[in-house]
């Protein structure tokens, strides 16, 4: 995105668009001003809006939005994360999300070999131009999070300008920690994502001096410590429970939604510092030292009871849509109609016997979908709502307000990561414990596997499922897939996938298939930013040399 005019515009789609008085109303004509933002009122609607309505929203312009096949944030960047990560497929050309998951070729079971003639890695990079418009993958998720870091950069200026009733100082405290956490969040997608991004932290200043994915992520982690001092300032836990509960919308403070403690907020921060460093080194170059610093944040990350930060939509005036905002919602029904596609390579994950395939993907009759992929053909569809088993996870709903979309961090992301980093550590049968704990939370109802599996590579198996299935939609299987070697070309040491599910164009279904992906693990910064604000001395390299 052209940041030069983005961090006025996002101010602008934030003070015209983004508030409520009770709830988020994106067509609230009483939205506030950088002048009725300095009232108590006017800083939790400014507050508010910077991440519901810019940060999610944000994206107002045609050329761009036109294309769109749903609606928000929700329903596209994290789309662009699961159909690379062969979550799921998708055959409309719309912002070409039918060419970005198409692998570079694939090998089946009896040799035959197919290639893709115009290799993903080529297409996305031949779309990275404003004269592509919607068709450009690498602009939403930069435009989006630096909305949202922008909004947040003006309610960070606005705050110490307001005069607020109870504790001030509380009430302050939680403004900031608000900010400085969605801050960090921001730059911790741009860091995890692109191969270089722009420190920003004012919002009437620009800048053109390019920082490496390495320093937006330390910028990500300073802005979630900000967050933390903030949140142990608060001393009156009525004033922040004020403040917290006008930050949130309503329809978001149900289930594992609702008011965080300044500890439950504390523990989701430490949740997503441990992915800052999980999810940005390959498996093959953690140390000890990295696992064990893991360790020591997710030792005190999302508990089980935790409340965390979720989405979900409402009859009016949200911020999500239940039919068109989320992957999830554009991924239910079947194949021959859904935008999205659940993938061979996501069922295949599953272990026999666990429940949450039984309830939440049914076998339909095989979509022999080859236009576009020759690995887009499935037998499964993703159901709306689950198949009414108790007590069992739901992976998707369309009916208002049932899906529960996870933000940020969770309790099973949190101890995924502690059963990984105990696994590398040599401490399998703990590693493991987590690994059965998460499956017990979901329902999956399988055998515990801790203390039975003692070999660290069996034990590894079981977590990377785990972590494909556990976490299914909660915009982590991408850089799983990048860590794992999946994405790199297996002709330059990349590892592809091998042994896996897929099924031919005439039917035929391979369990022994290699797929060679082949596709940017770091993605270009968009021409949208760069042709209008161009790299300065000493800018970091804005393309990725792969």
């Amino acid at each position: 995105m052209r940041i030069q005019l983005s961090y006025l515009l996002g101010v602008l789609l934030m003070v015209q668009t983004g508030c409520r008085k009770e709830e988020l109303n994106v067509e609230n004509p009483n939205s506030p001003t950088p002048g009725s933002a300095k009232t108590e009122a006017g800083i939790l609607s400014l507050s508010l809006g910077a991440v519901y309505q810019t940060g999610f929203n944000g994206i107002t312009d045609t050329k761009y939005s036109g294309s769109f096949l749903g609606s928000s944030f929700w329903f596209l960047a994290p789309a662009y994360h699961d159909l690379m990560a062969d979550v799921v497929s998708a055959e409309a050309a719309n912002n070409i999300i039918n060419q970005v998951s198409v692998p570079d070729y694939v090998v089946m079971d009896d040799g035959t070999k197919i290639s893709n003639t115009a290799p993903a890695k080529g297409v996305v990079r031949l779309n990275n131009s404003r004269t592509k418009a919607g068709s450009n993958m690498f602009y939403f998720e930069w435009t989006w999070m630096y909305y949202l870091n922008n909004a947040c950069n003006l309610v960070l200026e606005t705050v110490d300008n307001v005069s607020f009733s109870g504790d001030a100082t509380t009430r302050k405290n939680a403004i900031k920690a608000w900010a400085y956490f969605w801050k960090g969040y921001a730059y911790s997608r741009i860091g995890s994502i692109y191969y270089a991004g722009l420190i920003k932290n004012e919002s009437a200043k620009t800048n053109g001096l390019y920082k490496t994915s390495a320093e937006i992520i330390a910028e990500a982690d300073a802005n979630y410590n900000k967050a933390i001092e903030a949140l142990n300032g608060i001393t009156t836990l009525t004033d922040y429970n004020t403040m917290v509960k006008a930050l949130i919308p309503t329809q978001c403070q149900t289930g594992k939604g609702g008011v965080l403690t300044p500890t439950m907020w504390i523990h989701t921060i430490n949740t997503m510092k441990a992915r800052n460093i999980l999810v940005n080194k390959r498996v093959k170059d953690m140390t000890a030292t990295d696992w064990n610093n893991i360790l020591t944040l997710v030792s005190n990350g999302v508990t089980s009871s935790d409340l965390v930060f979720t989405g979900r939509s409402a009859s009016a005036g949200s911020f999500l849509s239940a039919t068109t905002g989320s992957v999830a919602a554009m991924t239910i029904g079947d194949p021959t109609s859904t935008t999205y596609k659940i993938t061979e390579r996501l069922i295949q994950e599953y272990k026999t016997g666990d429940k949450r395939l039984a309830n939440n993907f049914s076998q339909v009759t095989a979509y022999l979908n080859q236009k576009g992929g020759f690995t887009f053909s499935t037998r499964y569809k993703l159901l709306d709502g689950g198949n009414a088993m108790s007590g069992v996870q739901v992976v998707g709903s369309k009916t208002v307000g049932a899906y529960e979309l996870y933000v940020a961090a969770t309790y099973e992301e949190n101890e995924l990561m502690k059963a990984e980093a105990n696994i590398k550590l040599n401490n399998i049968t703990t590693g493991l414990a987590s690994v059965d704990a998460v499956r017990t939370y979901q329902g999956a109802g399988l055998t515990a596997v801790s203390g039975t599996i003692t070999d660290a590579a069996q034990a590894y198996e079981e977590l990377r499922r785990e972590r494909r299935t556990a976490l299914l939609f909660r915009n982590v299987s991408l850089y799983d897939s990048r860590r794992w070697g999946y994405l790199d070309d297996i002709g330059a040491g990349g590892t592809g996938r091998t042994n896996a599910v897929v099924v031919s164009s005439t039917g035929v279904v391979n369990t022994k298939a290699t797929i060679n992906y082949n596709f940017l693990d770091y993605w270009d910064v968009p021409d949208d930013e760069l042709a209008l604000n161009p790299p300065t001395d000493g800018s970091a390299p804005v393309q990725n040399p792969k």
